[in-house]
């Protein structure tokens, strides 16, 4: 197995900065994790820029405008081709973003609008599939998007720790398309039996803040999740 993915969630330049010194490959680049991670400014002191500034790793940058996981309507489709119209310029190669209607199915012609603004780019379909009312149908959906390469995914509507563990061990058994990211509520605990499953993409954001997300990442707790996740694709 090769060097699993460890991907840090970045909500300004210092966090990126420590991420990257505990060796993350990736960050996801956010705002308000109040909300669960919405679309972040180009400029700014938090913003896109800085971070793109201080790291050179791969940045997927989140696509939401709102808390869940509905697109907003056409309204809320439009804000969101214009901030990855604003995001690409300014350098954005790779995204995150997720939609369901509102019978818990993808929202796929939302999905598929935002990405004309981002033709080429790779992108992971965000935990809106750990709220999905088919889970089974809905990655079948995300399979059929252009460019989407991994699912973030926690298993379950309550993550990793509510029960998800196992979905995901049996999703990733089963080879199960497009790839699981590995996220929500993840615990270094979770590690071996996932990493023996064949799971080799992980996201974390609160695990590597020692003070909660008003807090900056650690650049140890990182380098602890990394050194994980080796282990577990060394056996």
């Amino acid at each position: 197995m090769s060097r699993p993915i460890l991907e840090v969630i970045a909500t300004r330049a210092e966090d990126a900065v420590a991420a990257v010194a505990g060796g993350a490959d990736r960050l996801e680049v956010v705002t308000d994790m109040s909300a669960d991670g919405l679309t972040p400014d180009v400029d700014g002191p938090d913003g896109f820029g800085r971070i793109r500034d201080a790291v050179d790793v791969p940045l997927r940058v989140m696509l939401r405008q709102r808390d869940g996981f509905l697109a907003g309507g056409a309204e809320g489709v439009d804000a969101l081709r214009a901030a990855a119209r604003r995001l690409r310029a300014a350098g954005a190669e790779e995204f995150v973003l997720g939609f369901l209607d509102r019978d818990g199915r993808v929202d796929a012609e939302s999905v598929r609008a935002v990405l004309e603004e981002i033709p080429g780019c790779a992108w992971t379909f965000h935990r809106a599939l750990d709220h999905a009312a088919d889970r089974e149908e809905a990655r079948a959906a995300v399979g059929e998007l252009p460019g989407v390469d991994g699912v973030l995914t926690g298993g379950s509507a309550e993550g990793v720790a509510g029960g998800g563990l196992s979905v995901l061990v049996d999703e990733a058994r089963a080879g199960a398309k497009p790839r699981s990211i590995a996220g929500g509520g993840l615990t270094l605990d979770a590690v071996p039996r996932l990493a023996a499953a064949g799971v080799d993409a992980f996201h974390v954001g609160r695990a590597v803040r020692p003070s909660g997300w008003s807090g900056p990442v650690s650049a140890t707790e990182v380098h602890a999740w990394r050194e994980a996740l080796d282990a577990g694709a060394a056996r």
